[in-house]
């Protein structure tokens, strides 16, 4: 691991770091570079403008001193630098601000935001967004909720607390309810506990159930009320697996409406945000391991989920209880 980065977060980003290698090591041929500016050329060419970052002082050792391209070759040095990042379009909706202690914040999230920056969604995303806006640079979140979802998302304000709040979630303690809205079959009997083998494979955008294989995914369906044409379902997972919900609804012959993965993927931009999801993290509870109190928390959203329409995803407190009590909602 890296020492501490000399830079500072910029767009609730940490700065990337890389290390020289080795030279001269027994038994080893390392190639050898003249100057530092030589190695991050090589290194990096490809993705940054190495020259424009080397002669703007971007590139920095340790102590926080500027790396200059003509500096002698340094083996086993960290060198700290920012990258640009790509223009994104701004997702709209609101985050809804639902619990904030010194310990854990719990956000309901519009669809189409991602939770953590990867890929395309850097700045447009959860942890980017809150990092900036609500002053928490080791913002982490505590469990997955895919980016076309909506909902509650639990997260860790500082890095010491992540362990501790993240082990609820895999020992599967933590009480989660979701809603979704699906076609109305007369030909299912509900309320039904899916229980399967679920997978996902590398490169495939859809998971799928392996017949025969063990169990390692367990889901309630209820069928609470119409929409129309369509049913609202109460779905309880007892596990966590990748697509778990909207495999198992698919699997019982009503996949989730606006669906873009299932039951075939759809030729849909991930900038297109007039069609969400319509699946909902609803309501979510758990014992505190800190203090032992007891919390819930329910989303402010309802289904049918509306396409968004505000500007910049921003941050709204709710108008639910203070905080510190054991129910929030708006």
């Amino acid at each position: 691991m890296p020492p501490r980065s000399p830079l500072p977060q910029r767009h609730g980003l940490e700065a990337a770091w890389l290390c020289t290698p080795e030279r001269d090591r027994p038994g080893h041929t390392q190639p050898t570079w003249p100057t530092m500016g030589a190695w991050l050329q090589e290194r990096l060419a490809e993705s940054v403008s190495v020259a424009e970052f080397l002669a703007g002082g971007r590139f920095v050792y340790e102590n926080g001193t500027p790396v200059a391209g003509a500096d002698r070759y340094r083996p086993t040095t960290f060198v700290w630098f920012h990258r640009d990042l790509a223009d994104e379009p701004v997702v709209p909706g609101l985050l809804h601000l639902i619990y904030r202690d010194d310990r854990i914040v719990v956000i309901d999230k519009p669809p189409f935001l991602s939770s953590i920056p990867r890929g395309r969604h850097v700045v447009q995303s959860v942890v980017v967004r809150l990092r900036a806006q609500l002053g928490l640079p080791e913002l982490s979140p505590l469990h997955r909720l895919d980016r076309v979802t909506s909902g509650l998302l639990v997260l860790a304000t500082e890095r010491r607390w992540r362990g501790t709040y993240q082990t609820l979630f895999q020992r599967g303690v933590v009480n989660k309810v979701y809603r979704a809205l699906a076609p109305l079959s007369p030909h299912l009997d509900l309320p039904v506990t899916v229980r399967n083998h679920l997978a996902t494979r590398p490169g495939e955008w859809q998971g799928e159930v392996v017949p025969g294989a063990p169990v390692n995914a367990e889901s309630v369906i209820e069928l609470e009320g119409e929409h129309g044409e369509a049913g609202q379902y109460r779905l309880t997972p007892r596990t966590g697996r990748t697509h778990q919900l909207r495999l198992h609804m698919l699997g019982l012959g009503i996949p989730i409406v606006d669906d873009p993965l299932y039951p075939v993927v759809q030729d849909v931009s991930v900038h297109d945000f007039r069609r969400p999801l319509q699946l909902l993290a609803s309501e979510l509870a758990f014992t505190d391991p800190i203090d032992g109190g007891a919390r819930r928390f329910e989303s402010v959203r309802r289904l049918p989920l509306p396409a968004e329409t505000a500007g910049a995803c921003s941050v709204e407190a709710s108008r639910g209880g203070p905080p510190g009590g054991d129910e929030h909602s708006a």
